[in-house]
């Protein structure tokens, strides 16, 4: 009997024992990805001078747990640290931003015939990534708008081939294209009212990314810093937008580096009515355009779209790539419209060249207050 009640109090003290070993979760908003080149370094911050702390190969699965400005932060068993974001594909593409609608997913099963097609059709979905061929294993290179009107130069299963500029093509998922309809035009430049109504008294908050110890994006030919040239283009928008009737709050007017919790603190401190962080982009590509993402489709989409319309409207030699979903901290975090706008590839030896410019730098930054003056006056 003794032995009966030993083994029941033994039984017992295991079975708390196992009840109090912690179960491992993961953080909210975590996906997984596969490495797409490699070994590739892990640092310690979101910061290509860090120290580096380990590495991942080609291939391998790894769970993101935050991403940060072209950076992402990552698990792969017990290493944890940061590899640029720009070499994971994530494998969870039903990913969404908050309830919209879905995005081009289909996929292609084993279909290898191309048909040449002919004609145009009209974006349907909120927004449409482009792939490099038929299927969501190939990389994004780009994105499209509900509306949009694209060129359809051939087809494979459920993909369409379309013209993306005189020399490259792009696919898309032909479940979320209209086909039929006109040419596409280009956005009319906005006329900014008199006076500045749309903007008058208005708080915007211009975000330079990067800067102190991190330099962002470090251009392949020149070697420009995209911590430099995004306050220099900063302070042009913030001319912009006071001469518009708006207060300018800076995250930052010097070579110094604000933490993203604390651009988002600045943001929500000012009683901002919009927040706009400006950056140049990076691709192991030879990428070209300007790009801009949005988080919330409700809050920040419609601001990201009439930014978008404007750089596209701009003047400025650069091709439009679009608007994106952008899993950023000073995006997601923030309670106010906010849009994050890439304005060119440093690693692109034409777009480069290009951006350092005044001249570009002003028309975008124009280009960008005629959106938010936009968005405001709609």
């Amino acid at each position: 009997m003794k032995k009966i009640v030993l083994m029941t109090v033994v039984i017992m003290c295991l079975s708390v024992v196992i009840n109090l070993v912690p179960v491992k979760l993961e953080a909210a908003g975590s996906y997984k990805a596969k490495v797409l080149n490699g070994p590739l370094d892990v640092r310690s911050d979101a910061d290509g001078k860090s120290k580096i702390i380990g590495s991942v190969a080609k291939g391998e699965t790894v769970t993101v747990t935050e991403d940060a400005f072209g950076w992402s932060k990552i698990k792969s068993g017990k290493l944890t640290g940061w590899i640029a974001g720009y070499y994971l594909k994530k494998i969870d593409e039903q990913r969404t931003s908050g309830g919209g609608k879905q995005t081009g997913t289909a996929t292609t099963a084993g279909v290898k015939t191309v048909t040449t097609s002919s004609g145009t059709g009209t974006v349907t979905a909120d927004s449409l990534r482009i792939r490099e061929d038929a299927g969501t294993k190939y990389n994004v290179i780009g994105g499209l708008k509900n509306g949009d009107v694209v060129t359809i130069t051939g087809r494979k299963g459920d993909w369409l081939q379309i013209q993306l500029s005189s020399s490259q093509k792009g696919w898309v998922s032909a479940e979320f294209v209209k086909e039929g309809g006109s040419v596409k035009t280009t956005p009319a430049v906005f006329t900014p009212s008199k006076g500045g109504k749309g903007l008058k008294n208005r708080v915007i908050v211009v975000d330079p990314g990067h800067g102190g110890s991190d330099p962002g994006v470090v251009g392949t030919k020149l070697g420009t810093e995209e911590k430099t040239i995004n306050l220099s283009t900063a302070l042009y928008l913030k001319e912009e937008l006071r001469s518009r009737g708006a207060k300018v709050v800076m995250t930052r007017s010097k070579d110094e580096k604000p933490s993203l919790e604390k651009r988002v603190e600045i943001s929500h401190a000012s009683g901002a009515d919009a927040f706009i962080s400006i950056h140049y982009n990076s691709s192991t590509k030879n990428s070209s355009g300007t790009l801009t993402f949005y988080h919330n489709e409700k809050k920040d989409m419609p601001l990201a779209r009439a930014i978008d319309q404007q750089l596209g409207a701009s003047g400025n030699k650069l091709k439009n790539i679009g608007i994106s979903f952008g899993d950023l901290h000073v995006l997601r975090e923030n309670r106010v419209p906010s849009a994050l706008v890439e304005l060119g590839f440093l690693t692109n030896e034409y777009d480069e060249k290009m951006v350092i410019t005044d001249a570009y730098q002003r028309r975008a930054a124009a280009a960008i207050a005629n959106g938010v003056e936009r968005y405001f006056s709609n």
